[in-house]
């Protein structure tokens, strides 16, 4: 069973079939991407919500971005979990370019780091 990020990284590659569930033929491929992959398919999802202004989307994402921070890695996760709780303020806000803004920043940083620039549309 596909994990809730899984499910909306798919949902940003894939769409989403009957009530939001992914295809059953699509879970095994979702569940065998990487984690960075994951995260590089939710900034994805995060920055086509943020087109469409869709305001819960965002945030859900957001809250999945949080939700999967490793804390063994204490500044990182924290610097990351700061970034992101501030991008939740600026969507709840109405400040949707600044939240953009960085999530677009980090997502390039995250495709570079880990060679995965397999073009955004992808």
């Amino acid at each position: 069973m596909a994990t809730t990020a899984q499910q909306l990284a798919a949902s940003k590659a894939y769409g989403s079939g009957k009530k939001g569930q992914i295809p059953s033929y699509l879970e095994q491929e979702v569940l065998s991407w990487s984690k960075e992959k994951i995260i590089l398919k939710m900034y994805d999802l995060f920055l086509v919500s943020a087109k469409k202004k869709d305001v819960p989307k965002m945030s859900k994402v957001l809250i999945e971005l949080m939700g999967a921070l490793n804390f063994e890695y204490e500044e990182t996760s924290t610097r990351l979990y700061r970034l992101y709780e501030y991008c939740q303020r600026c969507v709840f806000q109405r400040k949707i370019d600044e939240a953009v803004h960085i999530i677009s920043e980090l997502r390039n940083a995250w495709a570079k780091a880990f060679d995965l620039e397999d073009k955004k549309s992808d």
